[in-house]
């Protein structure tokens, strides 16, 4: 149903993870029975999780002890890594700068070219430790640069940006064709970012394995603001997985919704599986691991663009090690620690077995589930407060 803005304009409500709630159904399971199991492609993973391709979130290093854990680091092919050869005093400099001065920093670090000899070399990293590398380059230099990637033995391609279409026009350059690209490449491709059903089912329809779904829900994203632009995440989310439908039908081929940015905590990521995710990447929680590259610091991949930055440095803190934010255990209560153990609790809850399942579970408007019952923590800023 559409609202009315004015008379010449009207359009539909929009929900966000904070806005809904999942309903307990008639059964309950026990949690040990419960499978997390993500297969996209010809792989298997234990957790339904990506870490997002931002210097902050993902290093080499990272991208290995997250594979160890289950899921699939991203790293991002264009950005600190490949363009120093030892990038710790760069972040070092960018943890360092005053906050009034913190994107001018990243702007003037950001301008060091990247080396396609460094692509190689980091895919190579993640590689030597027996596991598998996906990397993530933009529509702009993926073909320029892929190549390097795939020779030293990439895996998962990921081509992301702010937003990705299937039909990007151009009058100063010839863009790139995903149909042909993704064709040829001899890789799996997820692409995205996406936040309607129509840009979700053209990137389906151009042979990529996985959709990338959020423009602007990150904790460091200031795109909402400074473009206008982005959908909140429960709406973006079940229209791709609409779409993800849609294209099932018309073509028998599975296509992963990716949901990209928004969660914070575990309960936040179950929301996003009811809502008809796959799978999830997750930026700035990994930003507060001990292992964490940016050392409890945050920002976005188009922070440091050198005419119109779309995001800033948050603070995020240092929560414990990646395997105690991931897989747990928690020693606090407000759900940033054991994501993937909340999201097993939530689907036992609510009794479903796997994934598909729980992307069938019922949800509702719930504005008040935030706040109802919780003024003391509130008040005393524990818990949920």
């Amino acid at each position: 149903m559409e609202i009315e803005i004015g008379i010449a304009k009207s359009g539909r409500r929009a929900w966000g993870f904070d806005d809904i709630a999942i309903v307990p159904s008639r059964r309950t399971r026990d949690p040990e029975d419960v499978k997390l199991t993500w297969e996209i492609d010809a792989f298997t993973f234990d957790l339904p999780m990506l870490g997002a391709a931002m210097d902050s979130a993902v290093s080499p290093t990272t991208a290995i002890e997250i594979g160890r854990l289950g899921g699939l680091g991203v790293l991002n092919l264009e950005g600190l890594w490949t363009r120093y050869a030892d990038p710790l005093p760069v972040y070092a400099e960018i943890a360092a700068a005053p906050v009034d001065q913190a994107t001018a920093v990243m702007q003037k670090v950001y301008q060091e070219p990247v080396k396609p000899d460094l692509i190689g070399q980091r895919v190579a990293e993640i590689k030597a430790s027996g596991g598998l590398a996906a990397g993530s380059l933009t529509p702009q230099h993926v073909e320029q640069w892929h190549q390097h990637a795939l020779d030293a033995g990439l895996d998962i391609l990921v081509i992301q940006g702010t937003v990705v279409s299937a039909e990007h026009v151009s009058s100063r350059a010839e863009p790139l064709d995903l149909f042909k690209f993704i064709a040829e490449v001899g890789v799996p491709v997820i692409a995205g970012g996406v936040a309607s059903y129509a840009g979700a089912l053209h990137i389906m329809r151009t042979g990529a394995v996985g959709v990338l779904v959020g423009v602007g829900p990150g904790a460091a994203c200031t795109s909402r603001g400074v473009l206008g632009i982005g959908v909140p995440q429960a709406t973006a989310i079940a229209d791709a997985a609409g779409a993800r439908t849609r294209y099932l039908e018309e073509s028998g081929r599975y296509v992963h919704v990716i949901a990209d940015g928004g969660m914070r905590t575990g309960g936040d990521i179950a929301k996003a599986i009811a809502c008809g995710a796959d799978a999830v990447m997750l930026g700035s929680p990994l930003t507060a691991a001990r292992e964490a590259p940016a050392k409890g610091y945050h920002w976005g991949m188009a922070t440091f663009h050198p005419t119109l930055p779309r995001g800033t440095r948050v603070k995020t803190g240092e929560l414990g090690t990646l395997e105690e934010i991931l897989v747990g255990p928690a020693h606090e209560n407000d759900g940033r620690r054991n994501l993937f153990g909340a999201l097993r609790v939530s689907m036992a809850t609510t009794g479903h077995a796997d994934v598909k399942e729980f992307q069938k579970a019922e949800v509702m408007v719930a504005p008040a589930l935030q706040t109802e019952g919780k003024a003391l923590q509130k008040a005393q800023q524990v818990g949920m407060g």
